[in-house]
């Protein structure tokens, strides 16, 4: 089993006990986001020790600039001695890129698309649909289609031999293993064919094929046809009508992304705030160029978003990680400044309790 399929079927199973593949990935980013908590802590504390060892910093760079080479060994020392790892926040933001990419690919996917690509979601209309796609009608025999639009095949087909019939056989590479004959015009059948090698049989077997029903899906707008492919020589080939579809603009999609900027903006706001020292002893360059990164990084993402099609199930995950970020910061802060606190009070005692006592003139 793959990691997509394996994603998949943690949503399905996720999904059988919430009830709906939305509130499934808002489950699954929660089961995350708690999974990652004391790695997300571990980061937040290295941001918090790095604001307040900044000056120190600063000064051991402004006294070393003319040799970079001592510098570095100086703050290695610094930085051994006051247990600090410069890479420390780093870890958090490598391990939450994989599970984006796996759930965009799971998603993305035409098991997914098969199975709950339809599902609503509040006032999402679909979960597998993007900024802008068309929303073809599954399973009614004709494709919805835009030129340019790409073709995949399920994993398993239905293949028909002169004795018998063999459900779920493997379909090999289908990502690549449909291709389109001739010229392809929306409004006009277009013409598929599958080489028979990947089909997982043997080849005797393949030999002996009549037709294979396989499960085809326009990965541009989501729509999944149940083909019936006919063997002619070394292929099976079909001819499937279709009509011509316009791309149209998903605002539901928009105001997720809306969503999903206003949340991380909000996360960097309250991220700077937590981490800005209280003696006001920051870099201002440093203030500066950080009050710029949360400021031009979400309309960056925006960007990014609105140019490379992202599902709004994936927008989902990222919003509702916002909002436990945000939620993690401050109950972090707070546990951060509680344990300063301390210290700072069990300081003054050690001081108060080892002086010594002067006793008044009569």
């Amino acid at each position: 089993m793959d990691f997509t399929t394996l994603t998949i079927e943690v949503l399905k199973a996720l999904a059988s006990v919430v009830g709906n593949y939305g509130f499934a990935i808002i489950v699954l980013t929660i089961i995350v986001r708690l999974a990652m908590w004391p790695l997300n802590v571990s980061q937040q504390r290295s941001m918090k020790m790095m604001q307040d060892l900044q000056p120190k910093i600063k000064a051991i760079q402004d006294r070393y600039k003319s040799n970079p080479q001592v510098m570095q060994q100086k703050l290695m020392e610094f930085y051994k001695e006051h247990k600090f790892n410069p890479m420390g926040g780093c870890l958090p933001l490598l391990i939450q890129l994989p599970i984006f990419i796996l759930l965009y690919s799971a998603l993305m996917s035409p098991q997914f698309i098969q199975i709950a690509g339809d599902t609503s979601f509040g006032f999402l209309g679909r979960l597998d649909t993007t900024l802008r796609a068309t929303a073809g009608r599954s399973y009614d025999g004709t494709f919805g289609v835009s030129q340019g639009d790409t073709f995949t095949l399920g994993k398993t087909a239905k293949v028909y031999l002169p004795d018998e019939v063999l459900e779920n056989v493997k379909v090999v590479n289908p990502a690549k293993a449909v291709e389109i004959q001739g010229e392809f015009k929306p409004g006009e059948n277009v013409d598929f064919k599958v080489d028979l090698d990947h089909l997982n049989l043997k080849f005797a077997q393949l030999d002996k094929i009549v037709k294979a029903e396989i499960a085809v899906t326009d990965m541009t707008n989501k729509e999944i046809e149940n083909v019936s492919f006919t063997k002619q020589g070394s292929i099976l080939a079909a001819s499937v009508p279709t009509t011509a579809a316009q791309r149209s603009f998903h605002w539901d999609v928009f105001l997720l992304i809306a969503l999903f900027a206003i949340t991380m903006f909000a996360a960097q706001k309250i991220m700077m705030a937590a981490n800005k020292p209280k003696n006001g002893s920051a870099d201002p360059a440093q203030e500066a160029i950080q009050k710029s990164m949360g400021t031009f990084m979400p309309i960056m993402i925006i960007g990014t978003f609105i140019i490379i099609p992202i599902p709004a199930g994936v927008l989902l995950y990222l919003v509702t990680s916002n909002i436990i970020q945000i939620v993690q910061t401050v109950v972090v802060n707070k546990q951060i400044e509680l344990e300063q606190n301390n210290k700072n009070v069990l300081a003054s005692d050690s001081d108060v309790d080892g002086a010594k006592k002067i006793e008044p003139k009569e």
